[in-house]
C-alpha cells in the first residue's frame, strides 16, 4: 500500500527588482534557490506569514497592499525528502534592501522566464515563476 507524502504549507514570495529580475534564496547547506517565505505558524494568515518570514530571512518589510495572490502550487520538496509543499505563492512589494539573514545563505536575482542561471526548486521553476510571468504579461496587455 503507497502511502501519501506529507505536505508542509508555506507561503512564498515573487519580489522583482527595477530591472524585471525576480528575488530567489539559497538556504545554508543546498544547493537549490527557493522563492522567499517558509512555512506557517497555527493560525496564521498568509500574508502575516509571509510578513514575517520576509522579515526574518530578508530585513525587509512586506508592503501588503501590493500583494497579488498568484494561486496554490504543489511539488516535492527539495529540502525535506519525501515530502510535498503546498505554496501560497504572492507577487509582492518590499521595503528595504534584502539581505541574507537567518537560515538564508545567498540571494539571487534570476530572469523570471529561463535560463534561469541557478537551480531552482521544481515549485519555483515549474509553477511559481511561469504563473508571475502569466501574471506579468496579463497586465501589460490590459
Amino acid at each position: 500500500m503507497q502511502h501519501a507524502a506529507a505536505t508542509i504549507g508555506i507561503v512564498a514570495a515573487v519580489v522583482f527588482d527595477a530591472g524585471g529580475r525576480v528575488l530567489v534564496v539559497r538556504k545554508q547547506g543546498s544547493e537549490t534557490f527557493i522563492q522567499p517565505g517558509g512555512k506557517y505558524e497555527p493560525g496564521e494568515a498568509p500574508l502575516v506569514a509571509l510578513a514575517r518570514e520576509l522579515q526574518e530571512e530578508l530585513g525587509v518589510t512586506l508592503v501588503a497592499e501590493s500583494a497579488v495572490a498568484l494561486g496554490r502550487f504543489e511539488a516535492w520538496a527539495v529540502h525535506e525528502t519525501g515530502h510535498r509543499v503546498s505554496a501560497d505563492a504572492y507577487l509582492v512589494t518590499v521595503t528595504g534592501l534584502p539581505r541574507a539573514q537567518a537560515e538564508i545563505a545567498e540571494l539571487a536575482w534570476v530572469p523570471l522566464r529561463p535560463p534561469h542561471g541557478v537551480r531552482l526548486a521544481p515549485l519555483s521553476a515549474d509553477h511559481i515563476l511561469p504563473a508571475a510571468a502569466n501574471a506579468v504579461a496579463a497586465t501589460q496587455t490590459s
